[in-house]
């Protein structure tokens, strides 16, 4: 719930706002249940902010959420917890610590915290994330998980165009340790699960290898992030091999969009092509140990802002307030598809495509058929299939339910198209 996010839903009458949260969290609509909400501004808002602006106020005593919270997230946060059949996790993200505990002085820019983890610049900070989820909690609106920085890397990119914060893996593990972890477990918040990393895949295992081999620091950790942006440099493989050596943090992928690259046109109204790969990252990341996709804005309007630093990007919904209206475009129904029919606590299946059934020769089907599959055993008993087909013709795909061939049942996928199937 990006501040771009709730002036887009918040423009329209309350009628149609009902029916946009309805398309997301209703039991009628994609059913999501875990949701991003920064902590002060990033660049889907429309002016730089932090929550204390006060130079020199280590204590916080000036700390306060501002209207955008107060007046916007808040209250669409509460109805979306209404809308919703179970609690929301929502965890909070930063960008940018306030202007005076940054090396750069400034908030729409790259910089670190000034001095060293457990000195008075980092304990501020880590009670900066306490204030922020206690201030959330006394708006009834509960929070789930902190990540530490989003894309801390971003804090070492000289003139970085909008809100960043540097921490290296070491910087980020010696923070957690000395100051944030500790200050959560004395505010009694040692419950939230502490998202480490939340950056580009490219930065596994490394990332996660450092922060995790301090038992201090990874006693607070509960899980690593993801973003998608660069995916196309690292082979999704990395996930696996980040897991297997950190079994018991859970990979949560937390931000992705399209229309960021260079050149790329910002919103598209209707285009297939960006619901497929939404559809196709979430595959390969579920087939890979991570447990849940996030994406960036839940709408933006026609042009996909509002962006304060002009990084238009598109959305799943698009927002056009002048007529009181939105449009569900192809992300929105292949991020249903996964949102909808794979509820949380379900546990992915090993699943193959294959010609023949015959388990002493089976033979891959070849990637020109276009076809990518996920299996998974459901809280409810049933079993669920996504298949994704990509290519130009329609395909008869025979699933087979078990090894030795056990139930099965035929199915047609259609060209260029994603379905769903569940059975018990």
């Amino acid at each position: 719930m990006t501040d771009a996010a709730a002036i887009n839903i918040m423009s329209l009458s309350e009628a149609a706002r009902k029916s946009l949260l309805d398309s997301y969290y209703s039991e009628t609509g994609s059913e999501y249940s875990v949701g991003r909400v920064p902590m002060a501004s990033c660049d889907f808002s429309t002016h730089v902010y932090s929550y204390d602006e006060t130079p020199g106020d280590f204590d916080l005593k000036d700390f306060k959420l501002t209207t955008e919270d107060l007046d916007m997230k808040i209250p669409l946060l509460k109805q979306a917890q209404a809308t919703a059949k179970a609690p929301l996790k929502i965890f909070g993200s930063v960008w940018t610590a306030p202007a005076w505990l940054k090396t750069s002085g400034r908030e729409n820019t790259s910089g670190q915290l000034i001095g060293q983890a457990g000195d008075k610049y980092h304990k501020t900070w880590a009670q900066y994330f306490v204030k922020f989820v206690q201030s959330y909690e006394a708006q009834n609106v509960s929070i789930w998980g902190l990540t530490t920085q989003n894309e801390p890397i971003d804090g070492y990119i000289p003139m970085f165009p909008f809100q960043a914060l540097g921490f290296t893996p070491a910087s980020q593990r010696d923070f957690i340790a000395k100051d944030l972890g500790p200050a959560l477990a004395a505010a009694n918040l040692q419950h939230l699960k502490l998202i480490i990393m939340d950056d580009q895949r490219f930065l596994l295992p490394n990332w996660a290898d450092t922060v995790l081999a301090d038992d201090t620091a990874a006693g607070f950790v509960d899980g690593i992030g993801v973003h998608w942006y660069f995916d196309g440099l690292t082979p999704a493989s990395v996930l696996t091999k980040t897991h297997n050596r950190h079994p018991d943090k859970f990979i949560l992928s937390t931000e992705a969009c399209q229309g960021s690259g260079i050149g790329q046109h910002k919103v598209i109204l209707g285009d297939w092509s960006r619901g497929e790969s939404y559809a196709q990252d979430i595959i390969e990341n579920l087939q890979n140990w991570v447990g849940g996709w996030v994406d960036w804005n839940l709408a933006l309007n026609t042009e996909g802002g509002p962006n304060w630093a002009k990084n238009q990007v598109d959305s799943p919904i698009i927002v056009n307030a002048t007529a009181d209206e939105f449009y569900k475009q192809p992300m929105y129904y292949a991020l249903a598809h996964f949102s909808k029919f794979l509820p949380p606590n379900s546990v992915i299946l090993k699943s193959n495509l294959a010609s023949t059934t015959n388990p002493w020769g089976v033979k891959r089907v070849s990637k020109a058929s276009g076809l990518q599959i996920v299996a998974a055993q459901r809280p409810d008993g049933g079993l669920v299939t996504m298949v994704m087909n990509k290519g130009k013709k329609d395909v008869t795909l025979k699933v087979v339910d078990g090894p030795g061939g056990g139930r099965s049942f035929v199915v047609t996928v259609q060209a260029r198209s994603i379905q769903s199937f569940v059975w018990w």
